[in-house]
């Protein structure tokens, strides 16, 4: 009995723990977002700005505006250019590059539904999540408008290059199956090669254990446990979405519009009816939100269907965190994650209920960065491993080849590149910069793209002839 209450203390006092770090961080964006566009605007009425008269010189837009794409996609909890105050969920690395997208999805929406809002981000037009897909998860069919996609040429010969951090990773990698599966009504031409690489940052390939730590139920890697850390994540977040205050949600939405949970068209008991588990994204009946989608049970089901195509480059950074003796496994990391390090290095499959796949060892899963467990992120490997190299030095592995999923182990935190590019330091810029140059350099189909600065330095040469 006293050993019983004794680990319910500690659960509970974990939770407490965690539930006041989520909080506060999440506050500190908030209120830094908020802090930052008052001193703007308060900046530019006492100092107000003088026009500024753009000279065009030679033909550099022309150029620029011809350089393939980069497309930031970020991950859980994240959001795109536009959102929070104008903070950089990258950090600022999208201004290493004339030609970077920075999409803002749907931060808790499923994987399914955040690669349906990317094409339509890129294409244009009111996104379609799909009929069946929306009928069975209990939510419209469409969602948002764009007016005029970012990049509307996009098809096999104006591929892309996508870079996606934690479950952004996953996320192209279905959107690129739903390209092969000419899976978008109206576009019947679309095909796996639209994708020209993915560089894969920290990224969620095969699931993490922190879903169970968090509160996702390990026997099927899908519903909740009662008490647990996601459960105030879902209790918060249909609170928010239902109160829908503009103001609000024009700087942090976390993308379940086209769940109408408003206060406006559901009411009271539409309330009530999500905080019941019987409407809205965390329904029993469907769960169709992110967390579940980052189970390894749940990404073995979605992986299942997930290839690797022999036109397409791969690159991935895997992060580790965990360190000997154990008191150094808390050193440098962020204090959002310094916890969770310390459990998934620990954490054991339950006994008495079936391993998430065959041949699962604990001890495979304990390396990790506070987030992710790092034999996760170097590539897929459930239920199949896909053609992998690991990468110590770059020069080594070139040049590259479509089809194989190399990737470099970084001692890093999952949020080291990510919000605070200070706390990275010059590893920061390395990391981004050997990914753009990558993308620029040595990822092509035909021949060589031009460095931006490159055409810059070009014209200004041919200006002075």
């Amino acid at each position: 009995m006293i050993p019983l209450l004794l680990t319910s203390a500690l659960q509970l006092a974990e939770l407490s723990v965690s539930s006041v770090v989520h909080v506060l961080f999440g506050l500190y964006l908030f209120s830094s977002a908020i802090a930052g566009d008052l001193t703007q605007t308060f900046l530019e009425s006492i100092f107000k700005p003088k026009p500024i008269v753009e000279v065009k010189q030679g033909n550099t837009t022309t150029q620029v505006n011809d350089l393939t794409p980069i497309v930031l996609v970020h991950g859980i909890f994240g959001f795109g250019k536009g959102r929070l105050g104008g903070l950089s969920y990258f950090a600022g690395a999208e201004k290493k590059d004339e030609r970077v997208l920075v999409p803002d999805l749907g931060s808790l929406t499923s994987v399914h539904d955040r690669a349906r809002e990317l094409f339509y981000y890129l294409k244009g037009g009111r996104v379609d999540y799909g009929e069946d897909h929306s009928k069975a998860c209990g939510h419209s069919q469409f969602g948002r408008f764009y007016d005029k996609g970012e990049y509307q040429e996009w098809d096999e010969d104006h591929p892309i290059h996508f870079v996606g951090h934690s479950a952004g990773a996953q996320v192209v990698r279905v959107l690129q199956q739903m390209l092969a599966d000419k899976m978008f009504d109206g576009y019947e031409n679309t095909n796996e090669n639209w994708v020209l690489s993915l560089t894969s940052l920290s990224g969620a390939l095969n699931g993490s254990t922190r879903t169970y730590l968090d509160g996702i139920q390990p026997e099927d890697g899908k519903s909740l446990k009662p008490i647990c850390l996601l459960q105030i994540c879902r209790f918060g977040s249909i609170i928010y979405d239902w109160l829908d205050i503009s103001w609000l949600k024009s700087y942090y939405n976390f993308g379940f519009d086209h769940f109408n949970m408003s206060w406006k068209k559901t009411g009271l008991r539409g309330l009530v009816d999500c905080l019941l588990g019987n409407a809205g994204p965390f329904a029993s009946s469907s769960g169709d939100w992110i967390l579940p989608d980052l189970s390894i049970q749940e990404t073995m089901k979605l992986n299942a269907n997930l290839k690797t195509f022999p036109n397409t480059f791969y690159f991935s950074y895997a992060t580790k965190r965990t360190r000997k003796p154990p008191l150094g496994r808390v050193m440098g990391i962020h204090p959002l994650l310094s916890i969770r390090v310390l459990q998934m290095s620990q954490w054991r499959y339950p006994r008495g209920i079936p391993l998430p796949y065959k041949g699962y060892i604990d001890e495979d899963w304990q390396d990790n960065d506070g987030a992710l467990n790092t034999v996760s992120m170097t590539h897929p490997r459930i239920p199949v491993e896909h053609s992998n190299l690991v990468v110590r030095s770059d020069s080594d592995c070139l040049p590259l080849q479509p089809g194989i999923w190399y990737y470099k182990i970084v001692e890093a935190d999952h949020i080291m590149f990510i919000l605070n590019r200070e706390r990275a330091g010059v590893e920061f810029d390395l990391i981004y910069d050997d990914i753009f140059e990558r993308c620029r350099k040595h990822v092509f189909r035909q021949s060589p793209q031009t460095m931006p600065n490159k055409a810059q330095r070009k014209l200004g040469g041919d200006k002075e002839e």
